[in-house]
């Protein structure tokens, strides 16, 4: 009987085991260049770029990761698979750019990409421009509904590595150009109500401007109105 017994429970913890599904990936956690940072350790390969190596910590149930790399100023994006943590890329010098790091395996479809995080590449250049607002609200894509008093709520984020931010300007219009300029807002203000219409896509950018006369946009962005 004790034998019988015994036999069972290992067949059920067998049993359990086979049961128990994948795991998807884990969340790595960035390490360099930092965020909102301006790189100076890259080696220099040319007057206009340097060669940047990327490092992250390694995330639970991942077996490769995959480096993402975009230039701001151009939207152009550079991808490297590796099953290192770390990985070296040629960028352009004195450009603001965003990187992130997806954690894959094996078992599962399912990937999980990390933070996105903002920094320069070093250049020659003294004064830097604000990196590209960050939009916040809406989901560029979502459909939205209006508020008691008919506007949408429109909120941002920006950075400026010298941190001389001096102004927003917001443009939003119902052509894809976003060409209106809706309001200005101080360095402080980074949200406005849009009075809208129902039924109606929206397209809106941010301008972002420093002390120096520096400036710099946003991608535009649209939303529907219910």
């Amino acid at each position: 009987m004790k034998f019988f017994t015994l036999l069972l429970f290992g067949i059920l913890v067998v049993s359990c085991s086979k049961s128990d599904p994948p795991k998807p990936p884990g969340v790595t956690s960035l390490v360099f260049p930092e965020q909102n940072s301006i790189c100076t350790t890259g080696v220099s390969l040319t007057p206009t770029s340097s060669r940047v190596t990327f490092n992250w910590l390694s995330a639970t149930n991942t077996e490769s990761y995959e480096l993402s790399v975009t230039n701001l100023n151009t939207n152009s994006t550079q991808r490297i698979n590796t099953t290192e943590l770390s990985a070296d890329v040629v960028l352009e010098k004195g450009a603001p750019h965003s990187w992130e790091v997806t954690s894959g395996n094996n078992q599962v479809s399912e990937t999980t990409p990390s933070a996105n995080w903002l920094f320069y590449n070093a250049g020659s250049q003294i004064s830097h421009p604000p990196f590209p607002t960050q939009i916040v609200l809406p989901k560029s894509g979502a459909t939205v509904f209006r508020s008691s008093d008919n506007t949408i709520l429109l909120e941002w984020q920006g950075f400026d590595v010298d941190g001389d931010i001096l102004e927003y300007e917001v443009y939003a219009d119902q052509q894809a150009s976003a060409n209106v300029l809706i309001t200005t807002t101080n360095e402080s203000t980074n949200s406005f109500k849009l009075p809208v219409e129902a039924n109606v896509i929206y397209y809106w950018k941010v301008v972002c401007k420093d002390e120096e006369g520096n400036v710099s946009t946003s991608n535009i962005y649209s939303f529907k109105v219910l």
